[in-house]
């Protein structure tokens, strides 16, 4: 929690920033609303408007846009002169909202707010993360441009929590050059990313920057190499009792590539029922599930099964 720079929430308040959990937004937010009364009660704006932009947060991951705005206006009429740092966190979740309900255009202006903001009260952690957010809703050159300065700004920053944000600051600049099809670039700022994971030691981000890596080798014509990374992938997620559905996709294609088409079909047929169970993909990537539904041979809507064997 971060009232100022360098600083800790109020005694016997609770730093809520470790209770994230970014893949259960539903359940982090019920953490999050269960220290409001607490919140209320303390006498702490800058941490109540804080604690606010982090549930609108939750309820903008959980794509219910017009919650997350009523929660972000409760938090700005909280706000005062004193309020700094909550106010950044505002022009953040604000610009984030609108991103994610496709209002592009409209939150660019809050992430430069929050950018020039952060960098004004020394908030480094911020003003990577407003950085980063610029360079994801920019596009060309001023997208590359963002990230750069995103990566400056956290390789020299002496704040622990600006350096956290190396590792995906890499692998978004990877995926804006492996758009632009300059894939040795990419791979090695996903290499570089990996790396940052391995520090943290968080199984699944270093799952997330491995597959990215074999991804890439795909792009790069290592086939072989590529369908390799993405087995022991698989291999450990079904040790676990787990699946993920981008990892059945890559094996998939790499078979595919590799003109094993009858082999790859299964895969395919898989990747679709895992994928498809994501809203986001249905919304947003409805021609590539079709792709996969006619690569497996199974009809669109066609129910999850269990994971099939590779």
């Amino acid at each position: 929690m971060a009232l100022s720079p360098g600083t800790d929430p109020p005694p016997s308040l609770v730093d809520f920033d470790a209770q994230w959990d970014y893949d259960r937004p539903g359940e982090t937010e019920a953490r999050f609303r269960a220290l409001l009364p607490a919140a209320r009660a303390s006498g702490s704006r800058d941490y109540l408007v804080q604690l606010l932009t982090q549930i609108a947060r939750t309820e903008g991951l959980q794509r219910r846009f017009d919650d997350a705005e009523r929660t972000l206006a409760e938090a700005e009429s909280l706000l005062t002169s004193e309020t700094g740092v909550a106010r950044v966190r505002l022009k953040l979740e604000q610009g984030r909202v609108l991103n994610s309900s496709k209002r592009r255009e409209q939150s660019k202006p809050l992430f430069l707010e929050a950018w020039n903001l952060a960098r004004g009260a020394g908030a480094h952690a911020f003003a990577v993360d407003a950085a980063h957010m610029l360079g994801i809703v920019e596009t060309g050159e001023a997208s590359i441009t963002w990230n750069e300065r995103a990566m400056s700004l956290a390789e020299s920053s002496p704040d622990p929590k600006a350096r956290r944000w190396l590792g995906s600051l890499y692998n978004n600049l990877g995926w804006t050059y492996h758009g632009r099809g300059r894939y040795a670039t990419a791979f090695d700022l996903f290499q570089k990313a990996l790396t940052e994971r391995q520090k943290e030691g968080k199984k699944p981000e270093i799952r997330i920057a491995r597959w990215c890596v074999a991804r890439c080798l795909r792009s790069l014509g290592r086939v072989e190499e590529a369908l390799a990374a993405q087995r022991a992938l698989y291999d450990e997620f079904q040790a676990e009792g787990g699946m993920d559905g981008y990892v059945v996709e890559e094996i998939a294609e790499c078979l595919l590539l590799s003109h094993r088409e009858e082999e790859a079909k299964p895969h395919f047929a898989h990747a679709y029922r895992e994928l498809s169970r994501d809203p986001w993909l249905q919304e947003s990537e409805a021609p590539r599930l079709e792709r996969l539904a006619r690569l497996g041979g199974v009809e669109p809507g066609t129910p999850a099964g269990p994971p099939s064997a590779t």
